[in-house]
Order: structure tokens, then sequence, then C-alpha cells
């Protein structure tokens, strides 16, 4: 069955009950992925993915030149090492005179200084890779989270949280791990496997045509693994992408779970998922682990032709012994990098994959205004809703021909059956979605004409669901308006009627509120973001079901501080509680998205219509709900 939003719209049904995560991509860390034995999956453009990453790798050309001189040098000297244990060979095999020690000893002392060398230079090479791939994935991981703010609401709506998540840590860290490790790892091999070549032919180019006879059976085996390893990375990060949802939908709604029994059902569900990466686990590393045997036995297989052919021509006296044990390292060194380069092979993809993740989210069109839009330095709140039609989905309007008006000092209260389209009213006032017909008008001017920043910080909202920050009761209040005094802050308390409880936390306004906010009550709560909302002074007020949560005492403290606060400003208010909205100057109530009647409340008693059925049906749950109460009391 198809979820609802608060207002009706639906989303895509998914596979998880509960709401549980859909299927999203996540990312692993550093190793091998799963092995996906599905159809076979293309970069989607491998061109524009690579580009991507250079242009953040563009920032840092110059340390990046000097790396990959290092490198280059570095090399240079691991292709010596070889050279000069031939002619210490061809030395020793000479006698053992003094002129040959002394021969011998100068080779050993220029190999040792050689090494150490290329040791310094392996050192300095990987610590400004590291700090370059560093200060790569911040940018992304930054520049990521930056448009993550800027997404609109539609973004949202449509993924699950945890799916993001992993965006923005897994696959960010799959692309860190393979610029430290991958990029020096894969230059140095192609210099190491060129410099090999051209020794080796320089040596002898009969034992080079009868090494690179096996290189062929090399870059089969490479073939057959690379063929699935970027659907390999793609399914183990859809599968911890989904993983992820579940914990982080899991532990957001523990408290319902709790509360509905459903601890068994969820465990289930995870057990699933764990099973299905176990399995993946399991087959990734059997598949992996072939590769380093395979190879070793490509490489042992060119050792024996190489020292048997050459062991041959020794005894003929065609080749020196020096040479022989010259080409062999060589061989060694030209079978190393296609080993590495195809060890690699696992964590480039993984990077390429979660580099396309990255940018998929990057190249969704941002929350824009466009170019000249308005900034009125005032907002007075005249606000006029003309025709307005929206919908969450294109084809499945949830609000239709909305025609409604409000004026400064007037409040406004919307009413009608869950899924109605109230909430979805505010939305649009605050512009978190863009109408898709007809127009709306603040103090005059077209709505989307304004920038959301101006028209948002006109806004007052006190959401049904309450959000407060991890940090003190000063700060959370103090987010209303950032400039705002300490003395603001408390006056703004008083008039919330807040003021009293929070002094009588052991820290007062300095108590440090817990992630969900558990150290308080839910009416506490609730006085704390009207308290945020006073003290931002909007010009306009909007209430959304801001007292349904909360019991009558607090309700009595919230609708004297309201009643202060709406003085002078337009005011929305959305309540189920139809006794909270009887002083309100007009009563819009709304039905299927459509408004079906407006008036005063004692109009709308006397017309004896759907808010009248509406307030009767309330007052009989009421009525019984207390006469319950006496019957346990």
């Amino acid at each position: 069955m198809a979820e609802k939003t608060r207002d009706g719209a639906s989303l895509a049904p998914g596979p998880f009950p509960m709401g549980g995560p859909r299927p999203g991509r996540g990312g692993p860390g550093p190793g091998p992925g799963p092995l996906y034995l599905g159809p076979k999956e293309k970069p989607k453009n491998l061109r524009k993915t690579l580009f991507f990453l250079l242009r953040y790798l563009g920032r840092y050309k110059g340390l990046l030149s000097l790396i990959f001189v290092l490198v280059l040098v570095s090399s240079v000297i691991t292709l010596l090492g070889p050279y000069l244990i031939g002619k210490a060979v061809d030395t020793m095999a000479g006698g053992a005179g003094q002129v040959q020690m002394d021969r011998l000893r100068v080779l050993l002392f220029l190999m040792l200084g050689l090494y150490l060398l290329g040791g310094l230079l392996t050192f300095l090479q990987n610590y400004w890779m590291i700090r370059i791939s560093q200060n790569t994935v911040r940018n992304i991981r930054q520049d990521l989270f930056y448009h993550l703010q800027n997404l609109p609401l539609r973004f949202f709506d449509t993924r699950p949280h945890g799916e993001i998540m992993s965006r923005l840590t897994n696959d960010v860290e799959n692309i860190n791990t393979t610029l430290s490790q991958s990029v020096i790892q894969v230059f140095s091999s192609i210099i190491t496997l060129a410099g090999s070549v051209g020794m080796m032919l320089y040596l002898s180019p009969l034992l080079t045509l009868l090494t690179l006879l096996t290189v062929p059976l090399g870059f089969w085996i490479t073939s057959i693994v690379s063929r699935y390893t970027r659907q390999v990375f793609s399914a183990q990060q859809k599968e911890l992408g989904n993983l992820n949802a579940l914990v982080e939908e899991s532990i957001s709604g523990e408290r319902v779970i709790k509360a509905y029994g459903r601890e068994r059902p969820v465990v289930l569900q995870f057990e699933t998922i764990n099973k299905k990466l176990r399995r993946a686990g399991i087959l990734s590393q059997i598949f992996s682990g072939l590769m380093g045997p395979l190879m070793n036995m490509i490489n042992n297989l060119s050792f024996v032709i190489v020292s048997a052919v050459g062991g041959y021509f020794a005894l003929q006296g065609y080749l020196g012994l020096g040479l022989i044990a010259s080409f062999i390292q060589y061989s060694r060194h030209f079978m190393r990098p296609l080993n590495e380069v195809a060890s690699q092979i696992n964590m480039i993809q993984a990077a390429i994959a979660g580099a396309e993740r990255v940018l998929e989210i990057l190249e969704v069109a941002p929350e824009s205004d466009g170019e000249k839009l308005l900034r009125p330095e005032t907002v007075q709140g005249f606000v006029t809703f003309d025709k307005v039609v929206f919908g969450y989905e294109r084809d499945r309007p949830v609000l239709q021909d909305v025609s409604l008006e409000a004026r400064p000092g007037k409040t406004i209260a919307l009413v009608g059956p869950t899924g109605a389209g109230k909430t979805t009213i505010i939305n649009l006032l605050a512009r978190f979605y863009d109408i898709d017909g007809g127009t709306i008008y603040v103090d005059g001017i077209p709505l989307s004409t304004i920038e959301r920043e101006t028209i948002r910080r006109s806004l007052g909202i006190v959401l049904q669901d309450t959000y407060l920050f991890s940090a003190s009761i000063r700060e959370n209040i103090r987010y209303g308006r950032l400039s705002a005094t300490d003395a603001e802050v408390e006056e703004a308390a008083r008039i919330a009627e807040a003021d009293p409880f929070i002094r009588q936390l052991p820290q007062g306004y300095e108590t440090v509120l817990t992630d969900d906010a558990t150290n308080i009550s839910q009416g506490q709560r609730q006085l704390l973001t009207i308290a945020r909302a006073i003290l931002a002074d909007p010009a306009i007020l909007i209430l959304d079901e801001a007292t349904s949560n909360v019991d009558t005492r607090t309700e009595l403290h919230i609708q004297r501080a309201l009643q202060r606060l709406r003085t002078g400003r337009t005011s929305f208010i959305i309540a189920h509680r139809l006794s909270t909205i009887r002083d309100a100057d007009e009563i819009v109530v709304i039905n299927q998205g459509r408004i079906v009647e407006r008036g005063t409340h004692e109009e709308l008693l006397s017309q004896k219509g759907f808010y009248f059925n509406l307030y009767a049906a309330q007052f009989r749950r009421e009525a019984e709900l207390r006469e319950s109460e006496n019957l346990v009391v």
C-alpha cells in the first residue's frame, strides 16, 4: 500500500514495513565488495565522474606535480637496483681479488644509499598524497553538505535519510581511500612496468619475449575479475545503504517501535538485510582471494621459463650470471605492477561508484530563487491565496482552487480531517514548495518574486513535531534570532511562559538538551519552540497544531502566550482541537484539498455543515473520554 504524507500525498510503496528503508545506495569502507552476478552495469558517465574528481584535485596541482616527480625518481631508483645486483654478481663471479672486493663494496654502498633515498622519497610522496586526499574529501564533503542544505524538500521526501547519510560518509570515504592509496600506486606501477620492459629488452630481447608470453593470461584473468567489479560495489553500497536507512529509522522511531511491540519484526528485517551482506561478503572474499594465487601462479610460470632458458644460455656461455640475475629481478618488477594494478581495481571502482553517487546529489538542482527577485525591507503580513493548485506529485493535486485572505492582526484557523491539505498551505506560504497553479501574494507581491530567505525571515513557525538542537536552552531559543541578547532571550521565554520551568532546572538557561530533548517534557519542548518564534518577532505567525501534544494545563500557558503574540500579526493556526480556535477571526474548513466552508465559529455552527459535524463528533469523543475516565476513577 502506498505511503501517505501528512496531507495525503502518496509516496512510492517500498518493500519495507513500518516505513523502513527503500533500496538506496550506501557505501562500504575500504576493501572488496560483494560478488554480484547480475547483469553487467557500466559506468553511467565515467568521463564526467573523472572530471568531477579532477576538478577537486586541480586545486593542488602544484603539490601533485611534485608528488609525481618524486614517484618518478623513486621508481627510477627501484629500477636501478636489479641492474646493480647483476653487476655485483658478475663482480663476485670474477674472483676474490682486492679490485673485485673494492668494486663490490662500492656497489653495495651505492645500492644502500639508493634504497635509503628511495624509502625517503616514498615516505614524502605518501605523506603529501594523504594530505591532498584528506583535503580533497573534506572539500567534497563540505560542498555536498552545503548542497544538501540548499536542496528543495521534494528531494528529501523521496529518499530515506540513511541512504543520504551513506553518500555523505561511506561514499566520500571510498574516494579518500583510493586517492590516498591507489593514485600513487597506479602511477608508480606504470613507470615501473615501462622501465622494466625497457631494461629487459636492453638485457635480452629473447628472454623478454618469453616473459611477455604470460602477459595475455594475466590480462584475461584480470578482465574476468574486473568485469563484475563495478556492479559488485554498487550492489554492496546499495545493501549497506538499506542497512543504514533501517538503523537510522529504527533509532529515530525506537519509542514507536516499543510502543507497538514491533521489536521482533524490526529485528527480522535487520537480519534479512544482514544475511544478504554476509552472503555477499563470503562470495566477495572468495572471489577476490583468487586473484592473488592466480597471479602468483602466472609469476612463477614466468620465473620458471626465464630461469630455465636463461640457465641454459648461461651454461652455453651466451649470457652471464649477472645478466640472468638482473633479468629475473626485472621480470619480477614487470609482473609486480600488473598484480598491483589488478589489486587496485576494486578500490578504484569503489571510488568511481562512490563519486558517481556523490555527483548524483550535487547535480540535483538546488532551491534557487533565480535572478532579480525582490527583497522587501519589511513584511506587513497581507497574505492572499488566489486559486492555488499544488501536488507533491504533479499528477496528484493535494490542493485545488484554494483562495483565502489574511490581514495583519487577524487570525485564520485551518481545520479539516487528516490529509485535507492544511499543512500544505503552510508549506507553500513558507515556500518549502512552489505551487503548480494560481498565485500567492504577500503584501500584494507575488510570493514567487520574493526571495525565500526574505519571506522566511518574516515567518514565525511552531510545528506540531517540535525540534530542538543538542545545545543549551538559551541557544535553542536564540536560534529564532542569532543576534539576540541574553535579556531578549529571557524576555521571549517569559512571554511564552517558559521562564518558570527553565529557572527550576539545575542549570537554568544553560541546561543542555539531549539529542531528542528527552530531559524535558513534550509540553516544555513546545513552550521553547514558541519562545523561539517570539524572539524572531515575525510579521506572520504559523502555528501547526501547536497545542495538540500538550496537557490541558500547559495548553493554557501556551494559549495565553499565543494570544499576546498574535496581537498585530497575521496568524495561521492549524488545530485538531476545535475548542482552541473559537476566537479565530475566520475559520477555513478544508476537505480533500478544497475549501468547503469559511466563517466564524458561530457562523459555521449555525450552518450545520461540515464544520458542525466535525465539532459535534469531537465533542462526543471528548465526552466519552471524560466518562471513561470517571469510570476508571
